[in-house]
């Protein structure tokens, strides 16, 4: 039997309906309310994020990270460990060569916890930097400031002791590792036991004077002060530094600085010396002087064989 063309047509227009209206919700459907969610919370998916993965670098012979080297801070912590504004120095004479410049701050968590009594020291601190300031006097600079000063310091280790020399003033400190004993007297550079936290130098910093700084701008300590030092290998040429600073003498809680460190690249790099004895002798010392008046002076000019200055009488040949 044939099939007209119109036949087909229709044919073809009643399978379209029926395919649309299976497909389609019915309008009951349609003014039902949505299915609740389940009840029954559903575990939540973990991240497929890659994570940064730690750096593993050479190793020495007994399998602790290498942190030999010469090393130093890019920052101003020097001029003030927290946030500050560039301002100017405090030699008018050299202008902008001795500002001060801008700093982010090294400390986390804000300002330092000072006790009330405490912050007025400091703000007395800053405000007579100059006569007050250790570094001023080249006095040895302490930790944690011998690790930011602008100076590089050079690390050597074997598996008893990790030691560190700072070009400044020729400043040094070794560190002790497994050590348990007790600093003998305070010091100016305190006394360091180490351990190792995985890939971490672990520095536990005690008996230290308390006439060191932390910076330029008057931040103190005293002699109660116990320091954990931090040194962490994050590339080839880069180490973490943390130190936490517990002085409940002084401050309210324990505080906490963290900064990079850079491996110094330079050919034939090493340390230089930087002896700023000679430099402060004037500063120290020049009030010893003996001040001669002129009379003195012209005194000591005097010839041994004609005492008083005056002229010997001449006598006549004719």
């Amino acid at each position: 039997m044939q099939v007209s063309r119109q036949n087909l047509a229709v044919i073809f227009v009643v399978l379209m309906a029926a395919l649309w209206l299976g497909a389609s919700p019915s309008l009951g459907q349609t003014t039902q309310p949505a299915a609740k969610a389940p009840t029954t919370a559903t575990p939540a998916r973990q991240s497929t994020a890659p994570t940064a993965q730690r750096y593993v670098g050479p190793r020495t012979a007994d399998g602790k990270p290498d942190l030999s080297g010469i090393w130093q801070a890019i920052n101003t912590a020097e001029w003030d460990i927290q946030a500050h504004d560039a301002k100017p120095g405090p030699l008018v004479v050299m202008g902008a060569e001795g500002g001060i410049p801008a700093g982010l701050g090294v400390v986390e968590g804000g300002p330092l916890p000072y006790k009330p009594e405490a912050l007025e020291q400091k703000k007395k601190n800053e405000a007579n930097w100059l006569a007050l300031d250790p570094e001023v006097k080249c006095f040895l600079p302490g930790l944690p400031r011998a690790t930011y000063m602008p100076f590089p310091f050079q690390i050597v280790q074997n598996s008893k002791f990790v030691a560190f020399t700072y070009e400044y003033d020729f400043a040094s400190r070794v560190v002790n590792i497994g050590m348990k004993s007790e600093a003998p007297v305070d010091s100016w550079m305190g006394w360091s036991k180490g351990s190792w936290d995985g890939d971490t130098l672990v520095v536990d910093v005690t008996g230290m004077v308390e006439d060191t700084w932390f910076d330029r701008a008057g931040d103190f300590h005293s002699g109660d002060m116990h320091l954990t030092e931090r040194y962490t290998p994050t590339g080839p040429n880069s180490l973490l530094y943390e130190v936490t600073v517990d002085d409940p003498t002084v401050y309210t809680r324990p505080w906490k600085m963290s900064m990079p460190l850079y491996r110094r690249l330079e050919k034939n790099i090493q340390l230089l010396e930087y002896n700023c004895v000679p430099f402060v002798e004037e500063l120290m010392l020049g009030h010893l002087r003996k001040v001669r008046t002129p009379e003195e002076i012209d005194k000591d000019n005097e010839p041994i064989d004609n005492p008083g200055g005056k002229l010997a009488p001449t006598t006549s040949t004719e």
